[in-house]
């Protein structure tokens, strides 16, 4: 531990830095126009925020060490290694999206449990068992929803989820094939842990959303002849449905982003969503009103985020090279922003997830962030959640999720008269990486409810 002129000298530099940063962006963004400088200034205020965390950390541990530990976190952390059958899906503008399978019975390439909740935590560490406790008091929300509280320790190992679902599952030709949808800046290894309570009972489709991950950089976008918007995404799902799953029965999974693609199949395929999908799951999503979200910043901030971000943005892509060489000079600045805006608590969370989070974040290039953060701004997909309403449905969200906050997931679950409504105390964006065993718990229902509808629907067509 340092001492008090020490301690006094890392709060300076951690302030200077993130001084530093800001003023950088907004003085480069300035150039480039007005009101881009004025959006810097803006997103310096979110910078500045993650200050505070960066200069108590360089209290007590030295920039070299924070270094080493991260190098030590990527090579040891499980996370993200479980991989499955991997295939091609090819969308509308020959844009090629990857995605990856595990049947039932099989073991996919990759550690067998794949880290915390698993049957014997292989791999994983300890902390990150403890830190993923489910949550006491999942709760209702207005309009009267039911929602069932899980305990502590409910749901356990993985082992408990697999002799669930088996039991539930019963004649395997009524198995759904559960097809996970990731969110903005992840990839489809965001669902690390629900695929590790999954696999090998059920069907899963696992797939990267195009620029994201595996896939391939949108095709529209590259030559400009088309711009991101969530009804694409709708249709790329589609073209993935169509190759990974031309039969039976879907259970669809979305978060964030990913649940906005579920709602924009169902927006254009009412028709597929009726003869196929039995169940969804929307986590930490929303159906509209993106544009109206605070980010955790002051009124004014909001204001001239909203208005001007997407022009920064852009002037960014445009010079990604040195963006992406600021974001790597200013590591531990990012890993503060991460921890801020992916988790409700984020000093319980083990560190070894909280790395994967950024990883997954920063694996995404600027470019890529500025193409698709306008469609955000449009997106109003409330009236085709009508497409689910008779559907057994989980929405579930964080209650500090500073993205999608909960009273969007409120509203999701209101339209939804089937849905179980769950509002995880103390959660934030990446609630299905902060609570896994929580998320995997609700999910398991959902798939034993959606496989007991698909066979009694089967039964009454017979």
């Amino acid at each position: 531990m340092t001492d008090g002129t020490g301690a006094a000298k890392a709060v300076e530099a951690a302030v200077e830095t993130a001084v530093e940063t800001a003023a950088d962006a907004a003085g480069n963004w300035a150039r480039a126009g007005r009101n881009a400088g004025l959006a810097g200034a803006a997103i310096g205020v979110v910078a500045a925020g993650a200050a505070a965390g960066v200069a108590i950390e360089r209290l007590t541990v030295g920039r070299g060490m924070r270094r080493k530990a991260r190098l030590a976190l990527d090579a040891s952390g499980p996370f993200g290694t479980l991989r499955g059958t991997p295939g091609t899906a090819i969308a509308e503008d020959g844009t090629a999206l990857y995605y990856e399978v595990d049947e039932p019975g099989e073991t996919a390439q990759g550690p067998e449990e794949g880290g915390p909740g698993g049957a014997a935590g292989k791999g994983g560490s300890g902390n990150a068992a403890t830190a993923v406790k489910a949550d006491k008091s999942a709760r209702a929300g207005r309009g009267g929803k039911n929602v069932r509280p899980v305990q502590d320790g409910q749901g356990g190992a993985q082992g408990g989820f697999r002799k669930r679902l088996l039991s539930a599952l019963g004649r395997r030709s009524a198995a759904p094939t559960v097809v996970f949808c990731h969110g903005y800046c992840l990839s489809q290894d965001s669902w690390h842990f629900q695929r590790a309570a999954l696999r090998g009972t059920v069907r899963t489709v696992h797939w990267d959303q195009r620029s994201h991950g595996r896939s391939a950089r949108g095709h529209g976008q590259m030559d400009g002849t088309e711009p991101v918007t969530i009804d694409l995404l709708g249709r790329d799902l589609k073209a993935v449905l169509d190759t990974a799953v031309p039969q039976g029965p879907i259970v669809l999974v979305g978060h964030s982003m990913g649940g906005m693609t579920v709602m924009a199949l169902a927006d254009q395929f009412p028709g597929f969503v009726a003869e196929r999908v039995v169940g969804v799951a929307l986590v930490g999503t929303s159906a509209g009103r993106l544009s109206e979200v605070a980010f955790g910043l002051p009124s004014l901030g909001v204001k001239a985020f909203h208005r001007f971000a997407p022009g920064v943005l852009k002037a960014m892509g445009a010079q990604s090279e040195i963006v992406e060489r600021g974001r790597r000079a200013t590591a531990d600045l990012f890993a503060g922003l991460v921890k801020r805006y992916s988790f409700g608590t984020p000093k319980d969370v083990d560190p070894a997830v909280a790395r994967f989070a950024e990883r997954l974040i920063e694996a995404t290039p600027i470019d890529v962030v500025a193409e698709f953060f306008p469609a955000f701004a449009v997106h109003d997909k409330t009236e085709a959640l009508v497409a689910y309403d008779a559907l057994p449905a989980l929405v579930l969200a964080g209650d500090r999720d500073l993205i999608t906050p909960a009273d969007h997931s409120q509203t999701i679950g209101e339209l939804l008269p089937a849905a179980e409504l769950v509002c995880v105390e103390g959660a934030g964006h990446l609630v299905m990486l902060e609570r896994p065993e929580l998320v995997n718990d609700h999910l398991v229902t959902l798939v034993e409810r959606a496989s007991a509808g698909s066979r009694s629907s089967r039964s009454a067509r017979a």
